[in-house]
């Protein structure tokens, strides 16, 4: 019953998972045109600074989401550590654990300088765009981070209960 549970809410999220990606390849078109759009209307530097804007948007989301979700693995197997646990591994998680922190510290960082970018692409932008273009761009940047963020947390469940699943077969005869 529970392999089949697994086995269900597994499928749930494989559904979940490809709609997703049918809203981020829509995000994607969406973003191809107001490249374009951007393109047409603004100066070579200023288009360029836009582009930079856009890729490295993705990158320092995916970084943070990445180092937070790995911190947090760390976090859970120091948490199952007891008095049986070997010092050499109970050394090896506390050095991860200093090192991820400090790492999303510094994307932390670097998403302060990606959120300080924006607000200068956002400038340019309003001299170019209207109210409603403008407001269309902004929204375009918080969907593209919601669908990063909600394709990441999808990864990590499936994950999840794949890893479930696979102890679970293993521990059946």
């Amino acid at each position: 019953e529970l392999m089949a549970s697994l086995q269900s809410r597994l499928q749930a999220l494989w559904e979940e998972q490809e709609l997703v990606l049918l809203e981020v390849r829509e995000c994607a078109k969406w973003g191809e045109e107001l490249e374009a759009m951007v393109r047409d209307l603004c100066k070579p530097n200023e288009f360029e600074r836009y582009l930079m804007f856009i890729g490295d948007l993705e990158k320092v989301v995916s970084l943070l989401l990445c180092l937070s979700s790995r911190l947090a693995r760390v976090q859970n197997a120091m948490s199952r550590m007891d008095g049986n646990t070997e010092a050499e591994e109970k050394q090896s998680l506390n050095e991860r654990h200093k090192l991820l922190s400090r790492q999303r510290e510094d994307a932390k960082d670097l998403k302060e300088n990606l959120d300080r970018r924006e607000r200068v692409v956002s400038g340019i932008l309003a001299k170019y765009l209207t109210e409603e273009q403008l407001q269309d761009y902004q929204h375009f940047v918080q969907v593209k981070t919601s669908l990063l963020i909600e394709q990441k947390d999808l990864e990590e469940q499936i994950k999840f209960f794949e890893e479930q699943l696979e102890i679970l077969e293993q521990s059946i005869p």
